[in-house]
């Protein structure tokens, strides 16, 4: 008798499920439920059609072949009922009761294994406003060609509510068509979930030099409305940004009320509790997607962490483990990368912060590199932090943001981090080079040395918000800039306590500076400031430290000359 698998929803889990369970099984029953007209589509594609990269909307959903019940019935081979609701999972009888939306009609269809793949939606705040027209959720192709519309309409005033992932990424679409974009982030940061505060900060001054306005601190209160159409948008201090449209992304939450209904455990994060397997406490039924909840693979914890790329591979592993493979899915480690106008952002593994939080004595760098050797034109800077275990110099997690290509250096952590590997290890990796690629020394690997010098006591940083804190307390210190002097004239710390003496000229002139008093050396990306620092070292100096990513990592410019 052939294995009948129902599938409860569409897009990314469910017809990758379906797929391959077929490949595997060319007799299994195999159905696909999805309650939206579109079965599968390019989610992840949207701000990129919003932004016109994406010029055709049939693109998003496969292209010349549009990816509809009637391609997978003809070539993938399994039924697809769209338009159709599954109301509720009968357990005792092995049956989900669902329902036409197109019809109205009601039925049973039976399973001998069932995959829920329900996804997740957006959060919507319970504020006013939030239904007028041109207020969007970005949750399916519909909603981006309206957006789309909109502003092929002439709308031009944007404000987007929410920081976080899908937040930054509209931005930037919006931004590219030459929209007037205002952030509102509810957090004091950009990418609050994502980000250290030292990175955030670097990406908001990026944006903010690109035009976009950034309000922080403050949840919005309403949306104001003329007409039924939105017009402005109020936060709780008071602040009014007018806006003809309004994207609400402040995140999503997993669809659990089936499981809920039936019994099944939900777990701490509030998503679908699932095994190693991704079977749910029914082990008749597996889940996957945005609809469960994950193990984080470095710490343990259960985590929270809808993405496209994971929906997919809980897909091909339900699909085995409904075939007798015995298929693990190990986990996530955090892993996220976006794109804000023309900088690329990544992280992989654990923040600072909670490195901190999980009691790890932390060690970590700010460095700022090229993505590839600097005399092959189009050259651009990246920054990366890592952050590291000091006992055992493991790497607990790496953030990347800059116009270079940070996205090759996170995936080469990430793939670090989940084999559990060291600074070494990671400086020691066998890179790929050429000059057209990287670095001699990879950016990445450059850091980890960085890193390495710092646990091994021959390197001192100081952290750009321990300066600011060290700056703004009058502290009696030296902040020593040793580039040359046209550099220093054209910009530096606005501030009494800055003395200038290039690096060349520091063993000439070394007395000129007391030995009594911390020393902070700095330069544009730091090679310079660590010789500064050794060198003041090497003659006795005792407190010297130089600026961790120095001037290209420095994030606050109201700091700084010129």
């Amino acid at each position: 008798m052939s294995l009948k698998v129902l599938i409860i929803g569409g897009v990314a889990t469910g017809p990758k499920t379906a797929a391959r369970c077929r490949r595997l099984d060319p007799e299994a029953e195999i159905t696909v439920i999805e309650r939206q007209d579109l079965v599968s589509y390019a989610g992840c594609g949207m701000p990129f059609y919003i932004e016109d990269v994406i010029e055709d909307f049939d693109e998003l959903l496969g292209g010349a072949t549009i990816r509809d019940a009637a391609y997978f019935k003809n070539h993938k081979g399994f039924t697809v009922l769209d338009r159709t609701e599954a109301k509720r999972v009968n357990r005792d009888m092995k049956t989900v009761t669902v329902e036409n939306l197109r019809t109205g009609m009601a039925g049973e269809l039976p399973y001998d294994k069932l995959v829920l793949a329900t996804g997740a939606s957006p959060i919507v705040p319970r504020i006013k406003g939030t239904e007028l027209q041109g207020v969007h959720r970005l949750y399916n192709p519909h909603q981006a060609k309206a957006i789309k519309d909109a502003l092929d309409a002439g709308a031009r005033e944007v404000a987007v509510v929410g920081g976080g992932l899908i937040g930054l990424e509209t931005c930037g679409a919006f931004a590219a068509r030459g929209c007037h974009v205002t952030i509102l982030e509810m957090m004091d940061r950009l990418a609050p979930n994502l980000l250290d505060p030292d990175v955030a900060l670097l990406l908001e001054n990026y944006l903010v030099s690109k035009g976009v306005k950034v309000a922080k601190g403050s949840p919005v209160s309403r949306i104001i409305g003329e007409d039924g159409e939105a017009r402005a948008v109020e936060t709780a201090d008071g602040r009014r940004v007018e806006a003809d449209i309004v994207i609400v992304a402040i995140g999503v939450r997993p669809n659990v009320e089936l499981a809920k209904e039936a019994g099944l455990k939900i777990g701490s994060t509030g998503a679908i509790a699932v095994d190693e397997y991704l079977r749910t406490s029914d082990p008749d039924i597996y889940a996957g997607g945005d609809c469960v909840e994950n193990t984080h693979t470095l710490t343990g914890e259960k985590v929270y962490a809808p993405m496209g790329s994971t929906a997919n591979k809980h897909g091909r592993v339900i699909a085995d483990n409904l075939n007798g493979m015995e298929t693990v899915f190990p986990g996530v480690a955090g892993t996220v990368v976006f794109k804000a106008l023309d900088w690329h952002v990544g992280v992989t593994g654990v923040t600072e912060g909670k490195a901190r939080q999980l009691g790890y004595d932390v060690v970590t760098t700010l460095c700022p590199r090229h993505d590839y050797s600097n005399y092959i034109p189009g050259a651009k800077y990246t920054v990366i932090k890592l952050v590291a275990d000091r006992k055992t110099c493991r790497l607990l997690g790496c953030q990347v943001a800059g116009e270079g290509d940070g996205v090759k250096r996170i995936d080469v952590a990430a793939t670090a981090i989940k084999f559990g590997s060291n600074l070494k290890g990671v400086a020691d990796i066998d890179l790929g080079y050429a000059p057209a690629y990287s670095t001699a020394i990879d950016a990445l690997a450059h850091a980890a040395n960085v890193l390495r010098n710092k646990v091994q006591g021959n390197a001192h940083g100081v952290n750009p918000l321990e300066l600011r804190e060290m700056l703004d307390r009058g502290d009696d210190f030296i902040l020593l800039d040793v580039r040359a002097r046209d550099e220093h004239g054209a910009q530096t710390f606005r501030d009494t306590r800055t003395v200038n003496i290039p690096v060349e000229e520091l063993r000439e002139r070394h007395g000129e500076l007391p030995k009594n008093k911390p020393i902070v050396t700095f330069c544009v990306i730091g090679v310079r400031a660590y010789i500064a620092e050794r060198t003041l070292r090497g003659l006795g100096f005792k407190d010297v430290a130089f600026l961790d990513g120095c001037l290209k990592a420095w994030p606050f410019p109201e700091y700084l000359t010129g």
